[in-house]
């Protein structure tokens, strides 16, 4: 449904997209995800018309609208701000921009009734903004974008302005609605959670480029490289140096200690290098305990250390752990130790991956 291909747009010296290639299905939801400045707004701004890339090409529906004005791209854009007007009411809005294209008048009204319907708020169609709540404001100016049936809907950091609890409730919200109907929609967000929930495909993007795309689950559990690892989710990493690289798990140099990981082809015995540990898969046993959850074996790792910092997160413990090496790892488990106990933290080679150092 949406091609980017080898697009690049720069701003003076700025390379804010660079040689920028992707691609949307139909009826899927794409989430261009990635800190400030990373480009995903600019992808969005080309997308939408508002910017022309300096290079490539971008198709919606096979047509190359690289050229094409915003206004003749029939897409549907859902704002941060909401973007209401003031004086209209829930249908007024709504109804607006099928006045803008002349819609008949009797097709306006079935179209605004239908798709306040679709956000559940047709009972409220006579409200002001000033009358709704955030969440009831960002459903009208969802309702708004999908009135004049686009072929893509854009949704821009839409639920950066609510609170926490409403933004999760609007989450699945927005997900049920677009996959009910088929809707072909690209989300822009800053926020991991956020991607990982609604996506059925995230493209992280970093300085510019887009460093890897996937499946929520794809993204989380197998990331290609150290950007991607430590944006999504939290992350641990050890500097070592890789020693053999099997077929099911590579042996890294770790200070004194020899470390398992599963193996990265693209990198060669003697190579600097990264192993990269998720914090819900280090185990911690006290020092002393003669078991524990993960026992020791061919293929597991272990370090000792003791706890340096604790956290109370309600149904586990976020744990910061100084390991005898002295590197320092975040560990996240449902087991209860205090500050200062020594402990031994194990992890399984299986659970770990060799990455290249950063760049």
């Amino acid at each position: 449904m949406i091609e980017f291909r080898d697009v690049t747009k720069r701003y003076g010296a700025l390379v804010a997209n660079d040689h920028v290639s992707f691609t949307v299905e139909r009826g899927e939801m794409l989430t261009l995800l990635g800190p400030s400045g990373c480009g995903k707004t600019t992808a969005l701004r080309c997308l939408t018309g508002y910017s022309r890339p300096d290079e490539g090409r971008i198709f919606i529906d096979g047509r190359d609208v690289t050229e094409l004005p915003t206004y003749k791209r029939n897409l549907g854009m859902v704002f941060q701000n909401f973007a209401l007007f003031p004086h209209m009411t829930a249908f007024g809005n709504v109804e607006f921009p099928l006045k803008v294209r002349s819609v008949p008048s009797e097709e306006r009204r079935q179209r605004v009734e239908a798709a306040l319907r679709m956000v559940r708020l047709d009972q409220l169609a006579t409200r002001f903004p000033r009358q709704m709540s955030g969440g009831q404001q960002q459903r009208v100016g969802l309702a708004r974008a999908l009135a004049y049936e686009p072929s893509v809907l854009l949704l821009d950091e839409p639920l950066s302005n609510l609170d926490a609890k409403l933004r999760e409730e609007m989450r699945f919200e927005i997900k049920e609605l677009q996959a009910r109907f088929g809707i072909t929609a690209v989300y822009v967000t800053h926020d991991q959670s956020e991607a990982l929930a609604l996506s059925d495909r995230v493209a992280v993007m970093n300085a510019g480029v887009v460093e890897q795309i996937g499946t929520p689950e794809e993204i989380y559990g197998e990331p290609r490289s150290p950007f991607v690892a430590d944006f999504i989710g939290l992350s641990n990493f050890l500097s070592g140096r890789l020693l053999d690289s099997g077929d099911e798990l590579a042996r890294v140099e770790v200070g004194d200690r020899t470390v398992l990981a599963r193996p990265n082809p693209d990198l060669s015995v003697g190579d600097d290098v990264l192993v990269f540990v998720r914090p819900n898969d280090i185990a911690l046993t006290r020092r002393d305990a003669t078991d524990g959850t993960l026992a020791a074996g061919a293929d597991v790792n272990e370090f000792g250390g003791h706890v340096e910092h604790v956290v109370y997160l309600g149904d586990r413990m976020d744990y910061r752990v100084r390991l005898d090496s002295g590197d320092v790892v975040r560990v996240q488990s449902e087991a209860r130790h205090e500050e200062g106990t020594e402990i031994r933290a194990r992890f399984r080679g299986d659970q770990a991956r060799v990455m290249p150092p950063r760049r």
